[in-house]
């Protein structure tokens, strides 16, 4: 099953080959960290994406853990050989489903690489969270993750 899967990858990459994921505007993937799960973006403009993720979050109480974030990416701060390496930040809200529930406030800041040629990002963020309900609190995420544009 291992086999088959990285055949699929490969095949989809080079069938993808001349295309970035800043040309196909919707990705999905995962997010492995602070949470865990389902990770989303859809690009609104050059610089501009929403994302958001649907996870599980591992902290003092396992939770589901839902957010969407508006970001904005800049290029010129960072050089690479291949592909683009935006840094961004932004804002945007949580949801924490445990016993008490919160829902809180937060602000990604990252970097995102997106892979020359490839409908692919791979991303590393962190995020401080400031908790409004049921009482405000500070917080941090971190996570790293990959998507896959279409």
């Amino acid at each position: 099953m291992k086999r088959i899967s990285t055949i699929v990858l490969f095949v989809m990459m080079f069938y993808f080959y001349n295309l970035t994921a800043q040309d196909k505007h919707f990705g999905l993937g995962i997010i492995l960290g602070e949470p865990t799960g389902l990770s989303g973006k859809q690009w609104i403009g050059e610089t501009t994406a929403i994302d958001g993720s649907l996870a599980w979050s591992f902290g003092k109480k396992d939770a589901l853990h839902i957010h969407a974030d508006f970001l904005v990416h800049h290029y010129n701060l960072l050089k690479v050989k291949k592909g683009r390496l935006p840094i961004y930040y932004g804002i945007g809200g949580r949801i924490k489903l445990e016993e008490k529930g919160k829902l809180g406030i937060r602000i990604p800041v990252g970097l995102d690489y997106l892979i020359k040629d490839a409908p692919l990002d791979i991303f590393i963020e962190l995020v401080p969270i400031l908790e409004l309900i049921p009482g405000t609190e500070f917080s941090m995420n971190g996570a790293i993750g990959m998507r896959f544009f279409f």
